[in-house]
């Protein structure tokens, strides 16, 4: 007789509004232009959803010197810098902005402050595309830090004026103790509210941080290179149950339920619903599921097409 696991499922997990408009522009652009559309970078970190856009005629590019003179082109999720948008136009590329609107606020944030004389601070992850991007987007100088030791080994021109921006795959959590050591260090910091945070970030941690207390074990569904799906599993395991990181069903290890009565799964910002029930259906190779989903947030947010793809009813 096939033993019984309880599955409970993260609310709210998967894509966000951001990860939703970007593709959506891709579909958009296939539909009013015909392939080929090239895209800049991966539209979002996840190869399921690269190899979907791919197979309808989406051609993956790093540089924009790969683009044919006068292509549609589409800029992805993450952001680009201003010399990537200025090469573009070089180029007579007809280009469809996909930057979460949210990126595109800390870009606006950080000019602004720029403008104004501050030494910026960007906490993020270096060489991510969206903190490349985002120094890119910013005149002057852009200093990166990771961590509370990077705070204390920072050099400005003006203590009394520095401003902090954040990446926003970066939750409160995360930032916390980056921004208390700048204020320790500067205490004439200025930065955003902690609402302008991506609120996405914020409720898929505080979900798997609320799903690791019910359950066994956690399954983040992700992509490796996707780094909020990583920050989930490390989030599950900090909370003190194992988490594993599974990009693909066939990663899934049945060792893994050994002793198991009771599984989590949750899914990062990028990751589509139809991968997370293709890890259910793996499951299900092994055990008999009774499945139920959390109380959680549910996210309403939506973000308007670009103007020029509007039109489509995408």
């Amino acid at each position: 007789m096939r033993e019984s696991v309880r599955v409970i499922l993260a609310q709210p997990r998967g894509f966000c509004a951001g990860v939703e408009r970007a593709i959506e522009i891709v579909e958009a652009a296939l539909e009013q232009y015909g392939p080929p559309i090239y895209v800049r970078h991966e539209i979002v970190h996840n190869p399921r959803v690269v190899e979907n856009l791919r197979a309808k005629g989406v051609r993956f590019v790093e540089q924009i010197d790969q683009v044919p003179a006068g292509a549609v082109t589409v800029f992805s999720a993450h952001g680009v810098s201003r010399k990537v948008e200025q090469d573009a136009v070089a180029r007579d590329l007809r280009s469809l902005d996909a930057t979460c609107p949210l990126v595109s606020k800390v870009h606006i944030e950080g000019r602004r402050y720029s403008e104004r004389g501050y030494d910026i601070i960007l906490i993020g992850h270096e060489n991510h595309p969206e903190v490349e991007g985002t120094i890119g987007q910013i005149p002057g100088s852009v200093l990166l830090v990771s961590s509370v030791a990077d705070v204390q080994a920072l050099r400005v021109r003006d203590p009394a004026k520095v401003a902090y921006i954040t990446q926003t795959t970066l939750s409160v959590d995360d930032t916390r103790d980056v921004i208390e050591a700048l204020r320790r260090r500067f205490p004439r910091i200025v930065g955003p509210d902690v609402k302008d945070i991506c609120y996405a970030t914020q409720n898929r941690q505080s979900a798997v941080r609320e799903l690791a207390s019910l359950v066994d074990v956690v399954l983040v569904v992700g992509a490796r290179n996707s780094s909020n799906s990583n920050r989930l599993c490390e989030v599950g395991s900090d909370s003190g149950t194992q988490s594993y990181l599974v990009e693909h069903p066939s990663q899934f290890d049945p060792a893994w339920l050994a002793g198991k009565k009771s599984i989590g799964i949750t899914a990062g910002a990028s990751t589509p619903e139809e991968l997370v029930q293709d890890v259910i259906d793996r499951l299900r190779e092994y055990v008999d599921l009774q499945i139920s989903t959390m109380d959680g947030i549910i996210e309403t947010v939506r973000f308007s097409l670009p103007p020029e793809l509007a039109s489509t009813g995408c």
